[in-house]
């Protein structure tokens, strides 16, 4: 089977590399190496599997994915600009390169829709924009973001018509979306064009909705990714993680290699196409204790910088329903938090990444993003 991976040299996309031609498969990549992603002047990166093809191209560019799905029977689409406070303001860059991005693989993928016998799309949590919760009578709610006057009294959490606060649970895939961002509608562009075009044409198609994904090889320079990441550059730099409104929002941290392993699932998976499954851990996490947990990893004495601010769009809590992929994929995450952050610590140790998070926080400030 030959398999085009897009965004095949980046985070996620490589370590998905990794395990499809550790299992033999032919696997192509088409990776246009970006920048903020991979460095100016970027080449390959060192780990870049040697079994693997490697294109350098943009998927917005028709020829280059023409010649990436040559021969190829099944896509894993990777390829995205992530980073939802980036997106607010580099709006015309993000829709390009996810909405549009997304079209004209699409396009390709019609023209050759003989030979394409399975595709699987990385969507993302944030189209759910806030999660799920129960009222105080045990009923499911769905609020919308909070009201910017409740957010400056610094009264954080949602409460019901009654003053009453609402209680967050794992959030299933039946959930109304509502993505708050800029990054997060171009998401959900890239889970519903997959979904409508897959089913028109009859190829089995499925999304991933993945949760906030940690792990080795996530860029350390780059401000708007993972907070994972973002906190490990800060503390590296013997900087005080920045951590907006009090640190007690949520959310669901799970290990690039279960991410891994649901793209597996979903490729041998025997439900049919037309699918959406969240690929998270069901368990909540704290930010103030993600950074607390790399600030002892790391030996280093830093308390986070809760700055009682807020950013515009942000949400309150948003962790996974994880059933569903269960039911659909026979997938089930492996890797608890408090161990899989050990591997990104053992990554961070020996990189030296320029900590870029308080120029990003600067722009959003100026931009009246962040309050």
């Amino acid at each position: 089977m030959k398999i085009l991976v897009t965004g095949g040299a980046g985070f996620i996309g490589s370590h998905l590399v990794d395990a499809l031609v550790a299992e033999g498969q032919s696997v192509r990549v088409l990776d246009s190496l970006e920048p903020q992603v991979h460095g100016a002047g970027a080449d390959w990166p060192s780990h870049a599997s040697p079994r693997a093809e490697y294109l350098r191209g943009d998927v917005r560019d028709p020829e280059a994915v023409a010649r990436a799905l040559d021969g190829v029977d099944v896509v894993f689409h990777e390829a995205a600009a992530v980073g939802v406070a980036q997106s607010m303001y580099e709006i015309a860059s993000y829709v390009s390169a996810n909405s549009l991005g997304a079209a004209v693989l699409l396009e390709a993928i019609v023209a050759r829709k003989a030979q394409l016998k399975r595709l699987v799309v990385a969507s993302s949590m944030s189209i759910y924009g806030e999660g799920a919760y129960l009222d105080a009578e045990g009923r499911i709610a769905s609020p919308g973001l909070r009201a910017e006057a409740q957010l400056e009294k610094r009264q954080w959490e949602h409460m019901d018509a009654a003053g009453r606060p609402l209680r967050p649970i794992g959030t299933p895939e039946t959930k109304p979306l509502q993505p708050t961002s800029v990054y997060a509608v171009s998401k959900r562009d890239h889970e519903e064009l997959f979904l409508s075009v897959g089913n028109a044409y009859a190829i089995p198609t499925v999304a991933l909705r993945y949760f906030n994904v940690y792990g080795s090889r996530q860029a350390l320079g780059n401000p708007y990714t993972g907070v994972a990441a973002i906190f490990s550059s800060s503390l590296l730099n013997d900087n005080r993680p920045f951590v907006t409104e009090d640190g007690q929002q949520t959310r669901d941290f799970v290990h690039v290699s279960d991410i891994v392993r649901a793209n597996l699932a979903a490729l041998r998976c025997e439900a049919g196409g037309g699918r959406v499954c969240n690929v998270g851990t069901g368990r909540p996490t704290t930010i103030r204790r993600v950074a607390e947990l790399l600030a002892e990893r790391l030996g280093k004495k830093l308390a986070p910088d809760v700055t009682g601010k807020f950013r515009a769009g942000d949400i309150r809590h948003c962790f996974a329903d994880p059933s569903g992929a269960k039911r659909v994929l026979g997938f089930e995450p492996k890797v608890r938090l408090e161990d899989g952050i050990d591997e990104v610590i053992q990554f961070v140790r020996d990189q030296k990444p320029r900590d870029d998070a308080a120029r990003a926080t600067r722009e959003l400030v100026d931009r009246g993003l962040t309050r």
